[in-house]
C-alpha cells in the first residue's frame, strides 16, 4: 500500500504526484467555536430601561455578543470598553437614502461605527432586516447599500473588522423548505439573492438567517411534533425526520431551517458561506388562538437552543460551520403592533429579572474552549488510487505522524486503505490547524466529519471549532484560505 521508513514517514517521490494534482486546499474551512448572543430591540417599547441598566444586565449574565436594530449612540457608548461584541443596524427606513448616496452612507459609517470603534466592539453591520420579504420597496436598494456601506468600512480601513450583511427571514426559501435538500429561493428574489450572496462571497461575509420554529411549527399545520419544534434532546426516532436525498438524519426544525439556507445557497452555486442565525426564540405568551405561545415552551426552547449551539457543531449537512445564534430577545416589547404572541418573546423584564429560569440565561458556554470537535477522514466513495496518493502524499512530503498505522502499532487495524489515510489526513489537518492553517481536501478524498473516529486504543485527535469567544468577528468568520502554492517538481 504504502512503504514506510523506520521513522513511521512514507517513502515519497515526485512521482506520486501527477501533473493534474494540486496539493491539498480547503476553501471553506471550519470557523471557529459558536457563540449565543442576544438581540435587543426597543422600538416597540414603552418603558424603556436606560442604557447603562441594559449593560447591567448584560454582564450579570455574561452575555458576549449583542444585536442592536439600529445604532442607538447611547446604547454604543455604554458598550464600551465592555469586550462585547456589537452588531449595529441599518434600519429599514434608512435603506433608500443609503443605497443611493456614497456620501450618504460614508456619513452613516462614520457617525455609528467609525466614532465608536476601537472602544466600542463593533463587529458587523446589519442592513435592514428581512427587507426582501416585508419591505419589498426597499428591496432594490439592499445590496446598493451593502457595496455603499462596505467602501465606507475600506475608506476608513475598517473592512476587516466590520463585516456587511442583512438578516432574512425563513419566508425568502421557496415552500416547503424540507427535505432541507430541495431547498431554493423564492423565484420572485432570485436575482437580488444572487446579488447579495455574490456580495456576501466578495467580501467573506456569512449569511445571515432570522429561524423561528415557533413559526414553522405553528404555520405547519402541524406536519411535525411539538418535541421536534422545540428541540427536544434525546428525540424518539418516530419524530425525527429523514432528507431521502442525503440520509441526513434531522432531530429538530432548527437544523432544518438552517439547512434548507444551505442548500438554497447550493442552488445557486455558492459554498463556503457560514449561516449565523440572528434571530431564534419562542413566545411565553399567547393569545386564545395561539397555544403553544406558553411560558414552559419558551423556557423549554431557549434552554434546548443554548445546548444545541454550544454542544454540537454545525448543521448536519455543514458541520465544519458552527451554528452561532442570537436569542430573540431581550425584552418583550409590549406596543408591537400584531397579535398577543409578537409582543412576548422576552428574556427579562426591564428591571432585570429573568422571565425564565435563571440557569437559563446563565449561559453555560460563553466559554474559553469549545466543546465542538472536528476531525478530518477519507472519504467512504473516494477512489482508490486517488486516496493512495493523497496518503502517500500526507505520510511522506505532509510529514503526517504515521507511526501509529504501522504493522503492530494501536492504528494499524484495520488494515485497509481507508482507515489508514483517515489517520494519516487528520494527523495532518490537525497539525495544519494548531499552526493557523486548515486543509481537508486531499484532492477530493477527505471530508470534515464530527463523529470521532476513533477505536479500540487507536486514538484520533481531534480539535475545538475555536479557541475563544472573545475573539474578534473576524476571526470567527473569514474562512483562514490555505493554499499551498508548492512548485511541482516535473
Amino acid at each position: 500500500m504504502i512503504t514506510m521508513s523506520s521513522k513511521g514517514k512514507a517513502a515519497y517521490s515526485d512521482d506520486n504526484v501527477t501533473p493534474e494534482m494540486e496539493y491539498p486546499r480547503d476553501l471553506s474551512s471550519p470557523t471557529l467555536c459558536a457563540f449565543i448572543g442576544i438581540n435587543i430591540g426597543t422600538e416597540f417599547m414603552r418603558d424603556l430601561p436606560s442604557a447603562n441598566d441594559v449593560l447591567f444586565i448584560l454582564k450579570s449574565h455574561h452575555v458576549t455578543h449583542v444585536r442592536l436594530y439600529d445604532a442607538d449612540h447611547q446604547m454604543l457608548n455604554a458598550l464600551a470598553n465592555t469586550g462585547i461584541a456589537v452588531m449595529v443596524g441599518v434600519t429599514n427606513d434608512e435603506l433608500h437614502r443609503i443605497g443611493q448616496n456614497q456620501t450618504a452612507a460614508a456619513d452613516w459609517v462614520n457617525k455609528n461605527v467609525a466614532a465608536f470603534l476601537p472602544k466600542t466592539n463593533i463587529t458587523a453591520i446589519a442592513v435592514g432586516n428581512e427587507v426582501l420579504t416585508t419591505y419589498q420597496s426597499g428591496a432594490p436598494h439592499l445590496v446598493p447599500a451593502m457595496n455603499l456601506l462596505y467602501h465606507a468600512l475600506v475608506a476608513t480601513n475598517l473592512d476587516l473588522k466590520v463585516k456587511v450583511s442583512s438578516p432574512h427571514s425563513m419566508d425568502t426559501i421557496a415552500p416547503p423548505y424540507f427535505p432541507p435538500s430541495t431547498a431554493t429561493f423564492n423565484p420572485k428574489i432570485i436575482t437580488t439573492m444572487y446579488l447579495y450572496l455574490q456580495f456576501l462571497k466578495n467580501t467573506e461575509s456569512f449569511f445571515m438567517l432570522n429561524a423561528h420554529p415557533y413559526y414553522g411549527y405553528t404555520t405547519g399545520n402541524a406536519t411535525s411534533s411539538i418535541d421536534y419544534a422545540l428541540l427536544k434532546p434525546r428525540l424518539a426516532r418516530s419524530k425525527q425526520i429523514v432528507d431521502s436525498n442525503t440520509g441526513l438524519r434531522y432531530l429538530s426544525m432548527f437544523d432544518a431551517m438552517v439547512d434548507a439556507a444551505y442548500y438554497s445557497m447550493g442552488a445557486l452555486n455558492f459554498s463556503g458561506i457560514p449561516v449565523v442565525v440572528t434571530e431564534s426564540g419562542w413566545p411565553s405568551v399567547g393569545g386564545a388562538n395561539e397555544p403553544d405561545a406558553t411560558m414552559e415552551n419558551a423556557q423549554t426552547y431557549v434552554t434546548n437552543l443554548i445546548h444545541r449551539v454550544f454542544d454540537k457543531c454545525g448543521s448536519p449537512s455543514q458541520p465544519q460551520f458552527p451554528t452561532s445564534t442570537y436569542i430573540y430577545e431581550l425584552f418583550n416589547e409590549d406596543i408591537r403592533p400584531g397579535s398577543l404572541s409578537k409582543r412576548n418573546w422576552g428574556l427579562f423584564y426591564t428591571n432585570g429579572t429573568a422571565m425564565h429560569s435563571q440557569d437559563l440565561i446563565m449561559v453555560k458556554g460563553n466559554r474559553n474552549s469549545s466543546v465542538c470537535m472536528v476531525f478530518c477522514v477519507a472519504k467512504k466513495d473516494a477512489k482508490e488510487s486517488a486516496l493512495e496518493a493523497a496518503l502517500n502524499w500526507a505520510c511522506g512530503i505532509g510529514n503526517a505522524s504515521c507511526g501509529a498505522i504501522q504493522k503492530g502499532q494501536p492504528c494499524y487495524k484495520p488494515n485497509n486503505l481507508h482507515s489508514h489515510a483517515s489517520y494519516a489526513f487528520n494527523d495532518y489537518y490537525q497539525r495544519m490547524r494548531s499552526s493557523g492553517g486548515t486543509s481537508c481536501d486531499f484532492w477530493g478524498t477527505a471530508i470534515i466529519t464530527t463523529k470521532d473516529p476513533s477505536h479500540g486504543s487507536c486514538s484520533f485527535t481531534g480539535r475545538s471549532a475555536a479557541t475563544a469567544m472573545q475573539m474578534s468577528w473576524v476571526a470567527f468568520y473569514i474562512p483562514a484560505v490555505v493554499v499551498f502554492l508548492l512548485n511541482l517538481q516535473q
